[in-house]
């Protein structure tokens, strides 16, 4: 099974098995990983669950579609990387990632 490592705000390690098909969001609530609140539940609506992409991943998680590009626009913190973890489904390709999860 591919893991991810999700480096919190506090820099606290969160490596975790991470289950294909499952979006990121839905991989660090269930793992407990500080700083992803996911108060919309995967909607699209709030942007708590914002990650950064590292560079060498962006190209296979895609870039973020209008409704996301919004919410991120309101974000003081958005990057090249910004992305909406329920957004972002897990792929073999990820296996190996370091997310970055910013202060909110």
């Amino acid at each position: 099974m591919p893991t991810l490592t999700y480096i919190s705000p506090e820099d606290e390690e969160y490596i975790v098995k991470a289950e294909t098909g499952l979006t990121l969001m839905e991989i660090a609530v269930n793992n407990d990983v500080d700083g992803i609140d996911a108060d919309c539940g995967g909607s699209c609506a709030c942007a708590t669950c914002h990650i950064i992409v590292p560079e060498e991943f962006i190209a296979i998680t895609g870039k973020a579609g209008d409704d996301e590009c919004v919410l991120l626009d309101f974000l003081d913190n958005r990057t090249t990387g910004s992305r909406l973890s329920c957004q972002i489904e897990m792929s073999e390709e990820l296996d190996g990632m370091i997310i970055k999860v910013p202060q909110a």
